[in-house]
């Protein structure tokens, strides 16, 4: 992961995903391009809201140069080269367009003013249009040991084979990689993919992984794989994103929607 995209924001988790990118940066010998995009609203003379929006506007500027003067004074001390982009415009947009040459997207699992309750918006429109992996990090993760063992929820899809070669940089950094697959009991097995497929994929680009067929039991497939991980102490899970169309993941659940309610560790997403 020699390119680094990160994004900037006032939301609780700025610090987390800052200190994980900045690990990854020190072990891939990589670069950090810090992304920042302020949108000021379009309002025409005369509207009352836009006349507040019009108001706002050089305090969300303060707030803004304020935040970098913040994060530019950490970086400096980090020993890591990094690049800063403010654009304006809406952050999906500029993040999207930011992504075309870099290797990982890294954002936090909730947008500014969210109570945390649920999937950021933000996470689900660039995972889903941007050709590169989405690291969601959640607030309070410390640092990311990618050394440590890493996870990848493999059901065969073809989002899941996606996001298994998008990780291959991090996984080749493991000291272990569990290749797992939640399987509901009394189940017939529905991959054209089975588990052998990804490990002998894995097993030829230098990595060995252990196999593991988890019981899906009266837990959510989110908390089964979240617990699988932390038995094992990974730093990360692996995972394709929304496999079913996305508005039935958001009127109904689905796995994806679960991972990123109240993520537990990061999370690396494609799609």
């Amino acid at each position: 992961m020699k390119s680094i995209l990160l994004h900037i924001d006032h939301d609780t988790a700025m610090t987390a995903r800052l200190q994980v990118a900045l690990d990854i940066a020190r072990a891939c010998n990589g670069h950090i391009t810090c992304l920042q995009a302020v949108s000021y609203e379009i309002f025409s003379p005369g509207d009352v809201y836009g006349a507040a929006i019009a108001a706002a506007i050089p305090v969300i500027r303060e707030n803004a140069e304020r935040l970098r003067a913040q994060i530019e004074q950490e970086l400096e001390h980090e020993g890591v080269p990094w690049d800063w982009r403010f654009v304006y415009g809406m952050a999906p947009q500029r993040l999207l367009e930011a992504s075309r040459l870099t290797d990982i997207v890294i954002l936090g699992p909730a947008e500014t003013g969210m109570d945390g309750r649920g999937p950021s918006s933000l996470v689900g429109e660039v995972v889903l249009k941007a050709q590169t992996p989405v690291l969601v990090v959640p607030g309070d993760a410390r640092s990311f040991d990618v050394g440590a063992p890493m996870l990848v929820a493999w059901n065969g899809s073809a989002e899941g084979a996606h996001a298994l070669r998008a990780a291959l940089p991090l996984l080749a950094c493991s000291c272990k990689v569990i290749l797992a697959s939640v399987v509901e009991a009394g189940a017939p097995g529905a991959s054209d993919f089975p588990l052998t497929q990804g490990a002998q994929y894995l097993s030829r680009h230098g990595i060995k992984c252990e196999l593991v067929e988890i019981p899906q039991g009266e837990a959510a497939i989110s908390d089964t794989l979240f617990a699988a991980a932390q038995m094992r102490e990974c730093s990360l899970i692996v995972m394709g994103a929304y496999g079913h169309a996305r508005l039935s993941e958001l009127l109904f659940g689905g796995v994806t929607r679960q991972m990123l309610s109240q993520p537990r560790m990061p999370v690396l997403l494609a799609h």
